[in-house]
């Protein structure tokens, strides 16, 4: 069998919907959201009796922006409707479920027809081609297989591309090392705290990650900076990429950067983006920040109206250098729900993410604790620095670190702080999404 033959099995990007004309793009939106709401109307009984509150039915949807008319989804409707309460789908039709860790309360089941695979496996192929992965590539996919959307996710769509996966899962991180350099990987999936828990470990096994052929990281899961980018891209020879993603509406592939680093393309002709103000629901313009919204578009076994993904972004006005005409978003760096308030005032774990990298001698290992003393918040950071701060005696250096740190943090979030500087691997690592917060305060 010739090359040329071989090739029509596997995704070819050239030919996707990322390029569709604006109008082209609305009217296939249009018809794609007509259908769903259909659906949704006449197969689950949440979506039917909110529609009936609000006086709105199907025939109400003529155009993509009459969303706008719909109700809106919240993680909670799927939780009170465990565990099949929102499947529009029968089960004779469903091949795949998977679901949440539950850490919260009741897991958050979502189901899957044989199309909402097959669209799954596209927009993440689609994914790793807009940052440049290709048949050749040996990606070595470090996301958690199984109930978790991740590990799958990502492995469907490698192979969709044509390009040769790597299905180690989390952990055993020698072994992934050891695979890393054996059989030339020139990908990575994972979430990025756990990179760096790699790149701490090919250290002390005296491996220069520079060396190896990895040249990609495929990094989401949880929210991280562009300093963390910085810093990552800076102790190996990568280009760190953001994917964006979660199981309510499919998994890993709703959005990801593109070769430019420069925001987050939403595969908008499967999942419909919305920006609302996170208090009074109100519909923003693109290019005003707020809670993300999406809609799934195609999604057959469990479709999702106007859920509300917390995560705060905004969707950018100006044109991608890359020639995508779909939409793309901000990086996430925090959500409407993870806020701390300390004090009386807002705080976002980035927000002392960032003040922390831009202190010379640090590294991108931190834990922040929160207590109470006689009412009231104390916040402790641990903060993980250069060993040579440790080896000798250099007491004045260390003491200015740690001047420099609190000032830094005491700058972007209007409180002062203590911080406790450890040494290198002293703070737990983490093989999934990192426990960067630690809330001892009784409430």
């Amino acid at each position: 069998m010739n090359d040329s033959v071989l090739s029509t099995s596997y995704f070819n990007p050239i030919s996707s919907t990322d390029y569709l004309p604006l109008s082209q793009m609305r009217e296939l939106q249009t018809v794609r959201l007509q259908k769903i709401v259909n659906l949704a109307y006449e197969q689950v009984p949440l979506y039917r009796e909110r529609m009936a509150e609000m006086g709105v039915s199907p025939r109400h949807i003529q155009n993509i922006k009459d969303i706008s008319l719909l109700p809106f989804t919240k993680k909670t409707d799927l939780r009170d409707t465990y565990p099949r309460g929102m499947f529009a789908a029968e089960m004779k039709e469903i091949v795949r479920f998977h679901a949440s860790s539950g850490t919260t309360g009741k897991p958050i089941v979502v189901a899957y027809t044989q199309s909402d695979l097959d669209v799954w496996r596209e927009v993440v192929a689609r994914s790793l081609a807009s940052f440049g992965v290709q048949r050749g590539d040996i990606v070595q996919n470090a996301y958690g297989y199984g109930l978790f959307t991740g590990g799958l996710g990502l492995h469907m769509g490698i192979e969709c591309l044509g390009a040769t996966v790597v299905p180690v899962s989390v952990g055993n991180t020698e072994r992934q090392i050891m695979l890393m350099r054996d059989l030339g990987s020139t990908a990575i999936s994972c979430t990025p705290s756990y990179f760096l828990h790699l790149i701490d470990q090919a250290m002390s096994m005296g491996v220069d990650m520079r060396e190896l052929p990895l040249r990609i990281g495929i990094f989401g899961a949880e929210p991280w900076t562009e300093a963390m980018r910085a810093r990552v891209e800076q102790m190996t020879s990568i280009k760190a990429y953001d994917i964006y993603g979660l199981s309510e509406m499919a998994g890993p592939g709703v959005g990801a950067e593109c070769y430019c680093q420069d925001g987050m393309h939403i595969f908008e002709d499967h999942f419909y983006p919305e920006i609302i103000h996170p208090e009074t629901l109100e519909v923003l313009p693109d290019g005003e920040e707020g809670e993300l919204v999406l809609s799934t578009l195609s999604k057959r076994a469990m479709p999702m109206l106007r859920y509300r993904t917390r995560d705060i972004t905004k969707i950018e006005t100006s044109p991608c250098p890359c020639g995508r005409t779909i939409r793309r978003i901000h990086r996430i760096s925090r959500r409407s729900d993870d806020m701390l308030i300390i004090r009386g005032i807002n705080v976002f774990p980035s927000q002392i993410e960032t003040a922390i990298m831009r202190v010379e001698g640090t590294l991108p290992h931190y834990q922040i604790i929160l207590t109470r003393v006689g009412g009231l918040d104390q916040v402790e950071i641990k903060v993980e620095i250069d060993s040579e701060l440790f080896d000798g005696d250099i007491i004045s250096s260390y003491e200015k670190l740690q001047k420099e740190l609190v000032y830094s943090v005491e700058r972007i979030i209007g409180l002062k702080v203590k911080i406790t500087m450890v040494a290198p691997r002293t703070l737990r690592r983490s093989e999934g999404k990192l426990q960067r917060v630690i809330d001892e305060r009784k409430f």
